[in-house]
Formats: C-alpha cells, structure tokens, sequence
C-alpha cells in the first residue's frame, strides 16, 4: 500500500465485536489496534493485537466527545487516514450523533444521527418496515403511561409472546432480577409482572410485545452488509445461526453459525439499504416463519455484530470493505459480492465448545451439514487466533468457552427449551 493509501483503524468497545473487528484488520495488515473503552472485557484482555486505553464513563456525553477530541489530537499528524469503527449500540450512536465533529480527523462510516434513531428504535423500525413493505411479527406497542394509568395491559396475540425493550441502549442501564435481552411471555400473569419490573426499575422507553414466531433458534438468520459512501451495497454474507445463548443478559446471541445463500434475501435487503441511502455495516436478525413461508425481520443493527467474524472466517475480511471504500477508492467501481455462494468453503463459526454445540443445537439437516464441517476441520472461532496466542491468553479463553456448560445446563431448558 503507498503513503497515501496508509490507514490507522481505531476501534471503540472492549467485546467479542472489537477483537473479531480487530482481528479482521490484524489478518489483513499485519498491525496492532488502538481500541478505546470504558472497561477491559476478556475477549480483548491478554491480547496482542489490540493496544487496549480505558476512559471511565466513556460511553456517555460530555466524557466520550471530550475525549475523542483528545485522542483526535494524537491521530492529526498521523500519515495517511484513520478509519473509527464503533463495535456497540451506544458507541455507533455517539459517533453518528458527533459525527460532523469526528469527520475533521476520522473517517466515520456511519449513517446521519437522524436515520440512526429511525433505525435503532424497534418501534419506529417497524415503521419504516411498513414503509418498504418488509416482513416484521405482528406488533403492539406499550408504553410507560400505560402502565401508570394502570391500564390493562393484554395481548392481542396467542401466548407465548415475545416482550421486548424498543431502546436497546437505554435498557443497557436497567437492572433487576430475571432481567433478560428479551422475554418469552407464557401467562397474562407473567406478563403483568414482567412489565411492572421494567419499570418500576428505570426503563422509560416503549416496550414491543409481539406475535411469537414459532421454532428453535435454527429458524433464525443474521445478515450483515457493508454499503458504501454512495449508499451501493457491496458485500452481503447471509448466515444461518444453528443455537443461540440461553443466559438471561445475552438471550438472542448466537454462538453457532453456518453460512448460507439465498439470493431473494440479498436482493430485498440490497433493495431497501440502497434506498434508504444507508452508509457502513449493517447487521440484520431475522426469523423464518413457516406459516407464510417469509423472513420476519427482528432488527438492525447499525454496526457488525458479536457474532460477525464469521464473515470474515468465510473469505469476506470484514475490515477490507471500509478500507477499500476510503482508503484505496477500489469499491466505488466494484461489483456487490454475494456471499457463500460455493460451498465447499463454507465455514462454521462457533462461540461455545464444540460438546456444547453438539448436546444442545436441533437435530436437523443443518446440524448435519455443521457437524461435517467440524469432521473436515473447517471450522473457526473469534478469539481462538493462533497468532495471538499467549499461555495467560489461552487459559482465559478456554476458562470463557468453558463456562458456557453450566450456563447452558442452567438456562437451556427454561428460556430455550420450549421454542
């Protein structure tokens, strides 16, 4: 790469999301990570590859702005531009949100603040949902004064019901006993109950109540894309999550992914990112429902996700695209690429121990399909890197991979066992 096509990515977050991004950039050039965080979380923790600086209360206003104009300071005279990737809800929404500011040193491959909240609120997703005439579940909104009024508070859809908080950041403050990412409500009593918790205990927010989309965690499907400065998609990589975390906090987290083509979804996804001139990663959660044979869409994300390094573990290095895209101008010309179209370099990624993906994923075609990739050793992990692998480093990932077995013989059959 010549001086003026050098880059510096700085990384924002301290989770399995910053070291699959930073491992993304290690693998294609080679170099250490500056990452910035309000706290050391184990994936990064022994790390080689990432240069970890921690600021208290760095992912709220005025601390997070006030600081980045600092570490602004320390990348002016740094050769050649300096990429800003945002690996969390609340960083992507601070950057968006201070993205005029940033962009004098940064690039920011980020969507405007005001299509951001448009996108981040479920609700007003929805919305936009209706507006392009995509597939979501049937939804009812409750509020905070609803609850106040001591309304009655009913579903209109058949138990069980999924329940879940609109504003993901905010509920990233709320804490009480049985909190979970999301609920499966089975009761009009557990409803009632639920909901009072929530907020009696601080989430101000609406919450979405909604049609429960039948099937075990391998109906879902996550897919994530990279849409250039010209708002043109031009990668897509579809995968198929086989299981998904059972702990309360990390509900929806998927832990087995096997990749997957299907043409229909890339080109109805393509069609609404371009028209809705969207800009950097987009992460996507979507459930098969087999009683209209559609894809419901849960989400999006306005970032990669945690489980996102399965794209680039399947040839699709997910810190080429913004580099390519800024740094060395090859995507403004470049067809989109529709990921794992040949199957013989399929990969599966995995975010548990092998024994745990083997006693608790469905029996079905597609566990099938992953456990031969697991015979033919085509399979790969996020923080498992073998250039990044020191003695203190392996035994604190092997202790985090292991405490998924008793996380799962605790949780499995009470918030998944019943799908």
């Amino acid at each position: 790469m010549s001086e003026n096509q050098s880059f510096t990515p700085v990384l924002l977050g301290s989770d399995m999301n910053v070291y699959g991004m930073a491992r993304s950039f290690h693998e294609l050039t080679g170099q250490v990570v500056d990452v910035y965080a309000k706290v050391q979380l184990a994936p990064t923790r022994f790390s080689k590859i990432v240069n970890v600086h921690l600021i208290p209360d760095f992912d709220s206003d005025p601390t997070f702005i006030e600081h980045m104009n600092k570490i602004a300071e320390k990348y002016q005279d740094r050769a050649g531009k300096v990429i800003l990737i945002a690996c969390g809800d609340g960083y992507a929404e601070l950057v968006s949100k201070h993205k005029p500011e940033l962009e004098k040193t940064f690039v920011c491959p980020y969507v405007d603040y005001d299509l951001l909240k448009r996108l981040n609120s479920k609700e007003s997703f929805y919305q936009v949902c209706d507006e392009y005439d995509l597939p979501y579940p049937k939804t009812k909104i409750i509020t905070k004064a609803m609850y106040e009024a001591d309304a009655q508070i009913s579903t209109p859809f058949a138990f069980p019901v999924a329940l879940k908080p609109t504003n993901s950041v905010e509920w990233l403050l709320i804490h009480f006993e049985g909190r979970k990412k999301a609920f499966t409500i089975h009761s009009q009593v557990e409803l009632n109950t639920i909901i009072a918790k929530i907020y009696d205990n601080g989430y101000t927010s609406d919450l979405i109540l909604q049609d429960f989309v039948p099937g075990d965690d391998s109906h879902m499907r996550v897919l994530n894309a990279y849409v250039d400065q010209n708002h043109k998609v031009k990668m897509m990589c579809l995968g198929h999550p086989l299981l998904e975390d059972p702990t309360p906090a990390a509900i929806g987290n998927y832990v087995a992914i096997i990749p997957e083509f299907n043409q229909d979804v890339y080109d109805r996804m393509q069609k609404f990112l371009e028209d809705i001139k969207f800009t950097g990663f987009a992460n996507f959660d979507m459930k098969y429902d087999e009683r209209d044979q559609s894809f419901k869409l849960f989400e999006i994300n306005i970032r990669q996700g945690r489980s996102s390094f399965f794209v680039t573990l399947n040839g699709y290095n997910l810190a080429q695209w913004p580099v390519k895209d800024y740094i060395t101008g090859e995507l403004a010309d470049a067809p989109t690429v529709y990921g794992n179209q040949d199957t013989s370099k399929h990969q599966l990624w995995l975010g548990v121990p092998k024994s745990v993906f083997k006693t608790y994923a469905k029996d079905n075609e597609y566990k099938q399909q992953a456990l031969e990739l697991l015979k033919e050793g085509r399979f790969g992990t996020t923080v498992f890197y073998n250039k990044d692998m020191s003695l203190k480093r392996w035994v604190l990932m092997k202790y985090m991979f292991h405490n998924y077995v008793g996380r799962y013989k605790q949780f499995f059959a009470e918030n998944k066992g019943d799908a």
